[in-house]
């Protein structure tokens, strides 16, 4: 992933943010000698420098992670896209603007650990219930435990992170209001998302 200076992660509070508000991503292992690699796309929990989760056995996933267990946790969005009369402000000619998409991607490089016995999945499911569900009363994941030979468990130790949040970055902080008054105008999908992130970096001076 191409990162210029001005769209990289400022800390590991701004991507730990993003990656645990969106909670989905993609897994993609590439095994040993494949054309292709393998891409689950998958909910997933991020505690600390682990991620978590789960899949159903027969994933195609596995056979991938026996070959090679480095594996690649891709997660993007809050994305909104700029048109080209955005980019020009007070004389500057509309016409000439060069329409974009602004949005935040981060890519975790991990080590996978498969978890396999009964006491380890319960835990991982566990986890993501008080995570995803903390309000609601569910009964323990234990007691589904007929079925947990159907799921096998993922514990990713991070190990390297690349991220990315591309909200115009490249320009002057002129430029960069006059597109989040539009966005705030336009009010489609993932345009507050966009204009939030936007603001905030232009105010912490990325």
């Amino acid at each position: 992933m191409l990162v210029h200076p001005w769209d990289a992660g400022q800390n590991n509070d701004e991507w730990r943010e993003f990656v645990s508000g969106q909670g989905f991503g993609q897994l993609i292992a590439s095994g040993r000698d494949r054309d292709v690699p393998v891409v689950v796309p998958t909910q997933f929990l991020l505690i600390g420098d682990e991620v978590v989760l789960h899949l159903a056995r027969p994933n195609p996933i596995w056979a991938a992670i026996e070959e090679n267990p480095t594996v690649l946790l891709s997660v993007a969005g809050d994305w909104a896209f700029i048109p080209s009369s955005w980019k020009a402000i007070g004389d500057e000619d509309p016409t000439l603007g060069i329409p974009t998409t602004y949005y935040a991607a981060v890519q975790l490089r991990c080590r996978a650990t498969v978890v396999d016995d009964n006491a380890g999945k319960v835990e991982i499911l566990r986890q993501q219930l008080r995570q995803e569900q903390p309000d609601i009363a569910v009964a323990d994941p234990e007691v589904h435990d007929r079925k947990l030979p159907g799921i096998r468990g993922l514990r990713l130790a991070i190990v390297e992170v690349t991220a990315k949040f591309k909200y115009g970055g490249n320009v002057d902080v002129e430029h960069r209001h006059a597109v989040a008054e539009l966005l705030q105008g336009r009010c489609g999908p993932g345009d507050a998302v966009a204009r939030a992130h936007l603001l905030r970096r232009t105010t912490e001076g990325a």
